[in-house]
């Protein structure tokens, strides 16, 4: 099967029409998880993108733009995605992305910055209709691409450790609760559980108090673009390779850990057009997302993967919402503590990661070193030439794979296995 058909090995269920699978997908294990994946989103990504916008001086009315391409394009983005595919491949915004703006802003226009933002969905979009993107993901030895998942992801379970350490009552309750009733609730959803308590903890011990945000509520103020070579360079090519190498590559990763099949080379296209859209509107891109899709993939959403695009329908209405009313949401969701949102992300992605890990450093798959090389990479905070770890993770996996001949003692193996070694 191609990787641009639909993904269910259950035909009948895309037979059945969307308004038919509805009610199914949305259960309750789906709305608690894309409002999880949602509140992950909406909190300290938010704040980075304000630190971006505060280091560039843009206006009020600019900042709330920004906010608004990159929060209601990427919950388009996950609504058109579910709908289509019916896989809970989640749109957003590269947080490495706008990270990097945080620098690039303050010595490029704002204006250049725009169509430099322009641009870099333009690069994606021309890699996704040529299919290139699909040729290479297809091509990646699946180990490897699973040892980058799995030390990407890892910092989310780091975090929810971390998060005891930061505020152990609230993280520390949301963490007990969430194993309690994985063990005795089988009918709530455990994420839910850690979400509610933790909240109430957070609330009753005055830990829930108004994030001081200057963000007034203005109209948005768009920028007209102008194009330059040097504000191409320093923006739209990393921007483009963190699309790609980082997003997307996470993205297709857990969808395949989970086992689906992505549409790379549709997650590709509409990441491009994604990035032109925000990018026009003044937001430095819109795409498909690696932590949001891993969030919204995990069995957290559901025991039915063919039921858990319904997460990422709940969080591309979120999304939505928060884009819309970024100058009001803002204060609201940062009000929230970051030790809170930490725990409960990491605790969701308990599934993503054990499937990453399983699948990375399984002996009879091979690949052994180069995974392990893959996994340490992603998990560092290596940058070069403006791109993260996780596209480097592909890179020096492959590359030392290639070194100690592990590619080719694997073909040899499969060979001498016959046909039944073949997947």
């Amino acid at each position: 099967m191609s990787h641009e058909q639909l993904p269910s090995s259950h035909s009948a269920d895309h037979r059945t029409g969307f308004w038919q699978e509805l009610p199914r997908a949305l259960s309750v294990k789906a709305i608690s998880t894309g409002v999880v994946a949602a509140l992950f989103g909406c909190s300290g990504p938010a704040l980075i993108v304000i630190s971006a916008a505060n280091a560039g001086h843009l206006t009020n009315g600019q900042t709330v733009a920004w906010l608004f391409a990159v929060y209601f394009l990427g919950g388009l983005i996950s609504l058109v995605m579910a709908i289509r595919y019916r896989q809970p491949i989640t749109g957003a915004y590269s947080i490495p992305g706008a990270a990097i703006m945080s620098v690039a802003l303050v010595s490029i226009p704002f204006a250049e910055a725009v169509g430099a933002f322009i641009m870099s969905g333009v690069i994606v979009l021309l890699l996704g209709v040529s299919g290139l993107i699909g040729r290479i993901m297809r091509w990646l030895p699946m180990p490897i691409v699973m040892a980058m998942i799995a030390g990407a992801l890892i910092r989310f379970g780091v975090g929810a450790v971390e998060s005891v350490g930061a505020a152990p009552l609230i993280a520390g309750t949301a963490l007990v609760a969430f194993f309690l009733a994985s063990r005795f609730l089988n009918s709530v959803p455990p994420v839910l559980v850690a979400a509610v308590v933790g909240f109430v903890v957070a609330y009753f011990s005055g830990a829930v108090q108004s994030a001081d945000v200057d963000i007034a509520m203005v109209a948005p103020q768009f920028t007209l673009p102008h194009f330059s070579f040097d504000a191409f360079m320093a923006i739209s090519v990393p921007l483009a390779a963190l699309v790609i190498g980082a997003e997307n590559a996470q993205a297709t990763g857990v969808l395949m850990a989970e086992g689906y099949r992505p549409p790379v080379n549709a997650m590709t296209v509409i990441s491009g057009i994604g990035g032109i859209l925000a990018g026009a509107l003044g937001g430095h891109n819109a795409n498909i997302a690696g932590p949001m899709t891993a969030i919204c993939a995990s069995e957290q959403a559901g025991d039915d993967r063919d039921k858990r695009f319904g997460a990422t329908l709940v969080n591309g209405v979120l999304f939505c919402l928060f884009g819309l009313f970024a100058g009001m949401a803002v204060p609201l969701i940062l009000a929230l503590p970051k030790a809170l949102i930490a725990s409960v992300a990491g605790v969701a992605m308990i599934g993503v990661l054990l499937a990453a890990f399983q699948q990375a450093f399984t002996k009879s798959v091979g690949y052994q070193v180069g995974a392990f090389v893959a996994l340490v990479v992603a998990m560092s905070k290596l940058s070069l030439l403006g791109i993260s770890s996780p596209f480097w993770a592909l890179v020096a996996g492959i590359l030392v794979s290639e070194l100690l001949g592990e590619a080719a003692k694997t073909r040899k193996h499969r060979e001498a296995a016959g046909p039944a070694a073949e997947h």
